[in-house]
């Protein structure tokens, strides 16, 4: 395997680009499920404040997660941009098509991926 060709970085552009719409309504979705919890007893009950607190908190973890894929995907956009896309920016081996497909915004092969995880070469 080796360079991408012209019509994968289009595919893959693309993907890019949906995911990122994609990812920006998911923001806009959570800053309103994350909005501050109205404490008024007398339109909710204890659990059910309890229970409105723990979505917001999920929310919020949501968001984060969000926003750090909305990070990589950008980066991918501009390392794409500058002709690096595809190329593990660890070992500068390129990354899998298959790799690519589920993850467009990836910057590493999976290998380097799994060995910065801690799952090999322990």
């Amino acid at each position: 395997m080796g360079e991408l060709t012209d019509k994968q970085l289009d595919h893959f552009r693309q993907s890019l680009l949906t995911l990122r719409s994609e990812l920006l309504v998911l923001l806009e979705i959570s800053e309103e499920a994350g909005e501050a919890v109205v404490l008024d007893q007398s339109k909710v009950g204890r659990l059910s404040r309890m229970d409105a607190m723990q979505q917001q908190q999920m929310s919020n973890a949501c968001r984060i997660a969000y926003r750090k894929q909305l990070l990589g995907v950008d980066a991918a956009l501009s390392i794409m941009d500058q002709g690096g896309y595809g190329w593990c920016e660890s070992c500068g081996e390129p990354i899998g098509v298959r790799r690519l497909e589920v993850r467009p915004e990836s910057r590493l092969c999976i290998v380097c991926q799994e060995m910065r995880e801690g799952g090999l070469g322990k």
